[in-house]
């Protein structure tokens, strides 16, 4: 797996907030077998001894009820300053025979946003913190939380495809997951890749733009229908905002 340290420009980052390090962790699919958990484990560890600004989960934590006691365990570990979303994963809202709806309404570390945004400080600095519920997105792609409330302002959402929904400047900066990076994905020529998971996908992962929104979609840690990966490493990742 990889732990990675990425510098990333935001448009309109307020100067106070220059160099402002978010962990970002996605899709653990805990409670099937898969090196998932492993990976899961030893990127909990590094953004532990890290400890960044803020920590941000954008969904897929569990695939089973199983995995609710483990999931527990990891969070504990992680700063109390961390923002978190579910994924279709934990509904059993997917095609995967393996997923089983579970009961996340209550999280043992963190605060869990459904369809709502929190405010927060970061170095003296007003953050506003949003959180899109999966149900509701996949439901009528909803993603209006009111106004705007603070000079920097964060969405956390598991689809990547909010980035073509939101209204410009309501968000400086989205993050998201979903897509493993693939998960199985065929290398051909130089730089050509076959995906043989959402083959057809927009963003993949890394970073994206859309007029002055930036958002990055995390490769996540754990899978889904078979458990590896193949030519898509599982990824936790550090955010050092810029500004663009």
């Amino acid at each position: 797996m990889r732990l990675r340290t990425l510098e990333l420009a935001v448009d309109g980052l307020p100067t106070e907030l220059e160099g402002l390090r978010i962990a970002h962790l996605s899709d653990f699919h805990l409670g099937i077998p898969s090196l998932g958990e492993r990976a899961t484990a030893r990127a909990v560890d590094w953004v532990a001894k890290r400890r960044p600004d803020l920590v941000c989960v954008t969904g897929d934590l569990v695939s089973r009820s199983r995995g609710e006691a483990r999931l527990a365990t990891l969070l504990e570990r992680l700063p109390d300053d961390m923002y978190v979303v579910l994924g279709n994963h934990d509904f059993a809202m997917s095609r995967d025979p393996f997923s089983q709806p579970v009961q996340l309404v209550e999280l043992a570390r963190g605060r869990l946003l459904s369809d709502e945004s929190v405010m927060t400080e970061v170095r003296g600095m007003p953050v506003e913190i949003g959180g899109i519920d999966p149900r509701s997105w996949l439901a009528s792609r909803k993603t209006e939380l009111g106004p705007a409330k603070a000079p920097f302002r964060l969405l956390l959402c598991h689809f990547p495809r909010v980035l073509d929904r939101v209204e410009d400047g309501r968000w400086h900066l989205i993050l998201s997951g979903h897509l493993h990076a693939g998960q199985i994905v065929l290398p051909y020529g130089r730089r050509n890749r076959l995906l043989l998971a959402h083959p057809r996908s927009r963003y993949r992962n890394g970073v994206y733009r859309r007029r002055t929104t930036t958002m990055h979609v995390s490769p996540g840690l754990g899978t889904t229908f078979v458990p590896f990966r193949f030519f898509a490493r599982p990824e936790a990742t550090e955010l050092v905002l810029r500004s663009r």
